[in-house]
């Protein structure tokens, strides 16, 4: 009798061998990688190719000298601070350098390096507006507790509103001014950061601007177009280029608070895009953002019949600017009489110099299947100006009678037209006759049925309320805020150096973006403060002018030493006065006596003496 054993032997059924596992510190670990001489401190990373391949690749954390001390690069300091915790390096490495950027213990911090001497008033004066407004903070939370990251974007934020130089130059100019961070941002690393900001990074500002907001804030929302030298970017389009520069252009949406006097929101869009094509969009991204019960204030540019219904569907609050020579606006200007010259039925303001009067309204949306959603206090609000109404008017007869005068000319030279709707165009007052074989004008007259409807309703401006209980004249006064938002506009193109996008890629664009939003705010902060201070205003004739008297501060830091600060004089002391900032220690104008007494006597001890120095 035969006995057959069976043995299973165990099969891959991939048909691949599955090798040694990989353990968990591998990737972490630091290597030395020499390339043209050079070494590096690196990890590897792998990387499966379409072949479906593993390669390896280098990922440089900063070079190693002949000394064995490690430099960290950029890719370091821009890494989270949970990542670079990670790293294994060698223990032969010395890593002086690296812990000497916050990861070493805090204590007595003496200056290692060669003796600087470089200015510092304006820059700390940065530092002290980045922290009241809280936008320190608010990059500390986005960048995940970086502190070279964040300094490095509040380094870029500052400096073109200290000197408004390209950021080409930004390397040099850490060599003569004191700036947050003491990382050289070359072009390379500035390219690097800047593509290195995210849409999270953005969403992420957004959300730690929203829970700094009030209840009710009033927001104005405005939009302008800003020229780029880079022909690659996707949002460029002609659209209306309002500087008339042969170069496209994109556009960029801000949402300023007329309440904290501030920007809280920016959005980009293409160079083509209408203002009333972007209000869905505008109010999505705040909603996902987190901002709640904000008041919108638009203008006319923002004026549709989709724009109204989405207002009332989604409950929101607006005041808006509306055009006089359609809908019910128009509706409620021919009934009002005007043959004594004063409209009868609107009230008057004497401070303003206006005829008001409001209408409710009442409209009705479809909501989800047969609800129906009804305006929240929708009201009309009415102006009258009678010298806007002798203005327009003198404005009108002129443009006719230059407009008669123009086409008796080309009627009696008997000139040919080569471009009928152009003309048509540019005698807009006027019915013109022309011949169709000929084409030349045989004859024209005044067109009253356009002029009559542009008399109709001269000297008169309208605007529309959703959900406020706010009289005619409040409206217009708090519309009339939105004159600080072109201002904001005029700091970003003018001291944030941004009338002009240099960049060539998207992620340089979008992280170009987020520093200026950032720079943005700091500069708006500065100005409303120098508005609304008098002395200021007489002393400085602009915001730059306030962080010009602050440059002269110095800050010089010596090796082995401690570093000091000169002291602050003149104007200095005032404009930190101004704003409300505490002066270093030992910087200010007055001197407390360190002296004690020889002899002590009882009782409650004396105030020491105090000196005001000469300022």
């Amino acid at each position: 009798m035969s006995i057959f054993m069976v043995i299973f032997v165990p099969v891959n059924i991939t048909g691949m061998r599955t090798g040694r596992p990989i353990k968990e510190e591998t990737p972490y670990k630091i290597i030395i990688h020499t390339n043209n001489g050079r070494r590096y401190a690196s990890t590897k990373i792998a990387v499966v190719g379409t072949d479906g391949k593993k390669q390896y690749r280098h990922k440089h954390w900063g070079s190693i000298d002949k000394d064995n001390v490690f430099h960290p690069n950029t890719t370091y300091f821009n890494a989270f601070p949970a990542e670079r915790a990670k790293l294994i390096f060698p223990k032969d490495l010395v890593l002086s350098e690296a812990k000497g950027r916050g990861e070493s213990r805090r204590g007595r911090v003496e200056y290692d390096k060669d003796d600087v001497d470089r200015q510092y008033g304006a820059t700390w004066f940065l530092d002290r507006v980045a922290e009241e407004t809280g936008v320190k903070d608010d990059l500390m939370k986005v960048f995940d507790n970086n502190p070279e990251k964040t300094n490095e974007v509040l380094t870029m934020a500052y400096f073109p509103f200290i000197d408004n130089l390209s950021y080409s130059q930004l390397s040099r100019w850490q060599k003569e001014v004191k700036a947050p961070t003491e990382i050289s941002l070359t072009p390379k690393k500035v390219t690097l950061l800047t593509q290195s900001i995210t849409e999270q990074n953005r969403m992420d500002m957004f959300r730690c601007r929203a829970a700094r907001v009030g209840k009710g804030e009033l927001c104005a929302v405005d939009s302008t177009s800003i020229s780029t030298y880079g022909f690659n970017l996707v949002d460029i389009r002609w659209g209306r280029n309002k500087e008339h520069l042969p170069l496209r252009q994109t556009v960029e949406v801000v949402v300023y608070s007329l309440t904290s006097h501030m920007p809280i929101f920016y959005l980009e869009l293409a160079g083509n895009m209408p203002d009333s094509r972007t209000v869905e969009l505008i109010m999505k991204e705040l909603e996902h953002a987190g901002f709640r019960n904000l008041i919108l204030i638009t203008d006319r540019g923002y004026e549709s019949m989709k724009n109204l219904e989405l207002y009332i569907s989604k409950r929101q609050k607006v005041i808006t600017s509306v055009k006089v020579g359609q809908g019910d606006v128009l509706k409620e200007i021919k009934k009002i009489d005007l043959s004594s010259g004063i409209p009868e039925g609107m009230s008057y303001d004497a401070k303003s110099e206006l005829f008001y009067k409001q209408y409710d309204c009442k409209y009705a949306v479809k909501g989800n299947g047969d609800n129906t959603i009804e305006a929240d206090k929708l009201k009309i609000n009415l102006y009258f100006s009678p010298m806007g109404r002798a203005n327009a008017i003198t404005t009108m007869q002129t443009q006719i009678e230059e407009q008669l005068a123009a086409a008796d000319s080309i009627k009696s030279s008997e000139d040919i037209i080569s471009d009928e709707a152009a003309l048509q165009r540019q005698l807009n007052m006027l019915v013109l006759d022309i011949d169709n074989e000929t084409h030349k004008l045989t004859d024209f007259s005044v067109n009253t049925e356009k002029r009559d409807t542009r008399l109709r309703t001269s000297g008169f401006f309208a605007s529309k309320t959703i959900g406020l209980d706010m009289d005619p004249i409040a409206a217009m006064d708090n519309y009339g805020m939105r004159d600080e938002q072109e201002k904001c506009f005029q700091l970003q193109k003018g001291p944030l150096n941004q009338d002009r996008t240099r960049c060539w890629t998207e992620a340089s664009k979008h992280g170009r973006m987020f520093i200026c939003f950032i720079g943005l705010i700091l500069a708006s902060y500065v100005r409303h403060k120098w508005e609304t201070s008098p002395y200021l205003r007489k002393k400085f004739n602009s915001t730059e002018s306030v962080l010009a008297e602050m440059r002269t501060i110095r800050c010089i830091e010596h090796k082995g030493k401690l570093k000091f600060i000169t002291p602050f004089v003149g104007d200095q002391v005032e404009i930190c006065k101004a704003f409300g900032f505490e002066i270093p220690s030992g910087c200010a104008p007055t001197y407390t006596s360190k002296s004690k007494p020889a002899t002590p006597k009882r009782g409650r001890p004396a105030k020491p003496k105090t000196e005001s120095q000469e300022i």
